[in-house]
């Protein structure tokens, strides 16, 4: 991997962007390398992914405009198709992941942390989405990843506008659910996503695919979609621990992801 590294702590997989001269630009060499660095992540032994970049600018600053500018109307397509497929694969990978932006967010930087189930960021981190400048709608899933995560009007409001918003902005419209000073961003994102891999597996990766599963269905859908998962948890070795430990009140549980 030229762009893209892959390291581990504990439980906690850490891919990291990791083109800085371009902001972390994505070009096609760089959406590869996610695609393969996801692929390649044993799902057995981690629990949480953080994604994040390289540098102290940014996340990822967009998608290659260098790359972008001389493409024709079917490779255009085929690029937001490439960046598409990969960013669902994100969106629907079996672990929690979350995005640590540090730093620029911006077209299909922000894209790809919609992609994630959680946004945390710097103070200097900025988000949008300024396709329309260029001639261009968001590609990657911009128009769709936001309006679910802020609301029609006001992801209208900073597509249409192509307004870069900061971290405190982004904080209060939902789009991150918590700011902190740069320095503090990775180990806070670590302290979290030890939280999250200290919970049953099996549970909490029933719970991301009831949420995915059922936000684009009716009611009485996704209840049911509930219901399997719910289930699907009875008889495992995590399940008979968690209520194990509760009834015995002890605090040492032994979740093995069976």
């Amino acid at each position: 991997m030229e762009f893209v590294k892959y390291t581990t702590e504990g439980m906690v997989g850490i891919v990291t962007i990791d083109r800085p001269k371009a902001l972390n630009a994505l070009n096609s060499q760089v959406l590869t390398e996610i695609e393969q660095t996801f692929d390649a992540i044993d799902q057995e032994a981690i629990r949480c992914v953080i994604v994040t970049g390289g540098g102290e600018k940014s996340f990822v600053a967009g998608a290659d405009i260098a790359e972008m500018s001389s493409q024709t109307k079917e490779e255009g397509e085929a690029f937001g198709k490439k960046g598409n497929d990969i960013f669902l694969k994100i969106e629907s990978f079996p672990l929690p992941v979350i995005a640590a932006v540090n730093g620029f967010a911006l077209g299909g930087g922000c894209e790809l942390s919609m992609a994630c189930d959680i946004r945390i960021c710097s103070e200097n981190a900025m988000f949008g989405q300024p396709e329309v400048g260029l001639g261009i709608t968001p590609g990657f899933g911009g128009t769709q990843r936001l309006s679910r995560i802020v609301g029609m009007g006001m992801a209208k409001q900073l597509i249409f506008s192509a307004r870069n918003i900061k971290a405190d902005e982004a904080f209060r419209i939902g789009l991150v659910n918590a700011v902190y000073p740069a320095e503090e961003l990775m180990p806070q994102a670590m302290k979290l996503a030890n939280t999250i891999a200290a919970n049953a597996p099996i549970a909490v990766r029933a719970c991301k695919r009831a949420m995915n599963e059922g936000i684009s269905v009716d009611i009485a859908q996704a209840v049911a979609i509930e219901a399997k998962c719910f289930g699907d948890c009875f008889q495992t070795h995590d399940q008979i621990e968690g209520m194990s430990a509760f009834l015995e009140k002890r605090k040492e549980k032994n979740f093995i992801n069976k």
